[in-house]
This record gives structure tokens, sequence and C-alpha cells, in this order.
């Protein structure tokens, strides 16, 4: 009998993801791809930091001061879009939190602000982190 109703679930489960989702407009690729990177940043978002000061060591640019990489949150839908590195004094760094992604249109131009924020909650209000600023952009093929 659980045999049939696991089954049950699964073909159920297959029909919502195979014919509802893209129904209501959802890519159920790029949701998993938004996740997935904010769950990269936040479990090996270390070791990018010491590949990136390494990589910019080997160029010649050295921080004063501490490095962290963060989320990309998109102001519009508080979705990871990204990573950044940020850097500054090490008491700030640590306050950051995510970098805020702002974009604007403006006729043929288009313009993104990216600001480090406190909160990773971007929908409430930004919260910017004074000092801190990004050494580094880490893009993510979706």
């Amino acid at each position: 009998m659980r045999h049939k109703a696991l089954i049950a679930i699964v073909v159920l489960s297959a029909f919502i993801l195979g014919v509802a989702v893209p129904c209501f407009g959802i890519d159920l690729g790029n949701v998993l791809a938004m996740f997935g990177i904010a769950y990269a940043v936040k479990v090996y978002g270390p070791t990018i930091n010491k590949t990136i000061n390494k990589l910019l060591a080997q160029n010649g640019v050295e921080w004063e001061g501490t490095t962290a990489v963060v989320p990309i949150l998109s102001v519009g839908s508080g979705t990871a879009v990204g990573a950044a590195q940020v850097a500054g004094p090490p008491e700030l760094v640590k306050k950051v939190k995510a970098v805020a992604q702002i974009e604007a249109r403006v006729g043929s131009f288009r313009g993104k602000g990216l600001v480090p924020v406190g909160s990773t909650d971007v929908k409430k209000g930004l919260s910017r982190v004074e000092g801190v600023g990004l050494s580094a952009l880490v893009d993510f093929k979706l």
C-alpha cells in the first residue's frame, strides 16, 4: 500500500512541476539555479574568497583589511543573482551579509548599483554598511 502511495505522490509532483509550473511562467531551472547560488556562496564563500585574493596577489593587487564573499541579491525579487567580494576594515566586513543590486533604466541606458548591506532581507529596506567596498564580482553561469 505504501508503495502505491509513493508512486501517486511522485506522479502528482511530476504533473505539478511539468504542467502547472510552466503555466504560471515560472522557470524551475532558474529558481533552482538561484537557490544554488545562495547555497554555493554560503558553503564555498571562504574558499572563493581565498582564491580571489590569490589571483589578485599574483597580479600585484593586495588589500589592506579583510575581504569576504557574500551573495548579490536583487532588490526587486530578493533572490541571489551572483556573488561579490567586499573589502574593508575587519569590524565592518563582518557586518556585511549581502550586496544589494539595484537596477535602473533611463531611456536606452541601464545602470546597476551594488551596495554592501547588513541584511539578507533586501525587500524590507537597505541597511548600507558604510566603509566597505566591492573588490571583485563572481559570475555563475546559469
